[in-house]
């Protein structure tokens, strides 16, 4: 989630500066990197998702909370770690000025292992329910996104061929949760590495987790209309 895309082969767009990026509790104008975790952190998908948002909501301004640790396991992500309490911390913070529309969720490599990707599903499910409880988020769309089919061929760890079965793991997660949707990464290229995505890449990808948000959203906004409609109805027998 972190991005590490080279930041030269794709122009950043800040949606004529309505898009921000939390700084030391404070909202900044967006620069890269937006998640500054390592000395390569580069172009992440936040910001395509986050420009999108921006075009279907020209009122608001549209903020990133950054809070992603590149090459960490789930296990690092538990409850009560440091990871956790820092994203928990980080997005209260935000909240304090603005609201929480959305968590978007990329992590999976270092559990490619096979002592750890059969156990993925049910680890995962635990850490996110938890971190939507503690930010009172059961309601707010969480959007997962799948591991790259290039991962085979990264030389740097054999247990990455393991991929599909922490997607698989992710695509059951999507279709379990509530409010939760799966964006695909298939057809997405990588850096010469075959670890990372390539900037292009993350911003289809960001494009992609949108179009995930969407799914969600306007079938939230179907059950509002359905809820509203329900509750008319209601009022109509009681006034009868």
């Amino acid at each position: 989630m972190a991005g590490r895309g080279y930041v030269n082969d794709v122009p950043l767009d800040n949606a004529g500066g309505r898009i921000k990026m939390l700084r030391c509790g404070r909202w900044q104008p967006i620069f890269r990197p937006v998640n500054p975790d390592r000395r390569t952190a580069g172009v992440c998908l936040a910001e395509s998702f986050a420009s999108d948002y921006a075009l279907d909501h020209p009122e608001v301004e549209v903020g990133i909370i950054p809070c992603a640790d590149g090459g960490t396991s789930l296990e690092q992500w538990q409850e009560g770690g440091l990871l956790f309490d820092n994203a928990v911390f980080t997005a209260r913070l935000a909240m304090r000025t603005s609201h929480l529309v959305a968590i978007l969720w990329h992590q999976g490599e270092c559990d490619c292992g096979e002592d750890r990707y059969p156990t993925y599903f049910e680890r995962l499910a635990k850490t996110m329910r938890a971190m939507r409880r503690e930010l009172g988020a059961e309601d707010i769309p969480l959007i997962v996104g799948g591991l790259g089919d290039f991962l085979p061929n990264c030389s740097i760890d054999p247990a990455l061929k393991n991929y599909h079965f922490v997607n698989d793991s992710l695509i059951r997660f999507a279709k379990t949760e509530t409010k939760t949707a799966f964006a695909s990464a298939e057809g997405l290229g990588a850096n010469p590495d075959n670890l990372h995505f390539s900037a292009s890449s993350l911003i289809e990808f960001g494009h992609r987790y949108y179009t995930a948000f969407r799914t969600i959203e306007d079938c939230s906004r179907i059950f509002d209309e359905k809820s509203k409609m329900d509750d008319a109805i209601r009022t109509n027998i009681e006034q009868l």
